[in-house]
């Protein structure tokens, strides 16, 4: 007798920045043969579009105005995610400093919210009809995904993140390790202090400290949980 298919699945993975979710995300949709969705490019995305086309990012109301105007597609490949504008290839240029010091000001409007909170609901309902999916960001058990079969809140110390982000962005940009932590801190204020869906960890998610974890072990512990939810 064939064993039954493993049924679909909706994982949310939420956290701040450094503590390893694109990486343990793309891995664990791999693994586990899932569409995978990093939220967190979406809002590079368009702030990367506000900034290109001449946008005040300190300005609420011209970010809302514009807020409509980029189209934004999402390949959900875990093995080659794609994020494009207006069909240009953007996944270079929104990881430039200029667009991670803006986005949060960017992402924090709630028109431009609205509007990546849609984007995103619609590709998590398409690829729960093929198997499931991996949303990471910082609102997504809490907001965009409340009924996520499983919730997944990854933290890690502010040192252990500085450093991962500063080997991430050596090579590319000159980042010492105080500098950095310095921006994820005031990254974290920012996000877990705007009005409109901050970053919180939701009430029944799951809790994974990686301080003191290799991202193997944190990609085997994340399976391990999916796999327990798929099979209830």
């Amino acid at each position: 007798m064939e064993s039954a298919a493993p049924s679909a699945v909706t994982v949310a993975i939420d956290g701040p920045s450094g503590t390893g979710k694109s990486s343990t995300s793309k891995a664990v949709a791999a693994k586990l043969g899932l569409r995978y969705l990093d939220t967190g490019a979406q809002y590079r995305a368009i702030t990367w579009w506000m900034i290109t086309n001449g946008i005040d990012t300190d300005d609420p109301q011209a970010i809302a105005l514009a807020a409509g105007k980029p189209a934004i597609v999402s390949g959900t490949d875990p093995s080659a995610p794609t994020i494009t504008v207006d069909g240009q290839d953007a996944s270079g240029p929104i990881r430039t400093q200029e667009v991670t010091s803006k986005v949060s000001a960017v992402s924090a409007v709630p028109e431009v919210r609205a509007l990546i909170t849609d984007l995103q609901r619609s590709i998590a309902a398409e690829a729960a009809e093929a198997g499931g999916i991996v949303v990471e960001g910082r609102d997504i058990g809490t907001t965009v995904l409340p009924d996520a079969d499983l919730k997944i809140f990854l933290t890690a110390s502010a040192e252990a993140r500085a450093a991962r982000r500063s080997g991430e962005l050596r090579g590319k940009e000159a980042a010492d390790l105080a500098a950095t932590k310095e921006a994820l801190v005031k990254r974290d204020a920012a996000d877990s202090g705007r009005k409109t869906s901050p970053l919180a960890k939701a009430g029944d998610a799951v809790e994974v400290d990686t301080t003191e974890l290799t991202l193997d072990q944190v990609i085997e512990c994340v399976v391990t949980l999916v796999e327990e939810r798929r099979s209830k």
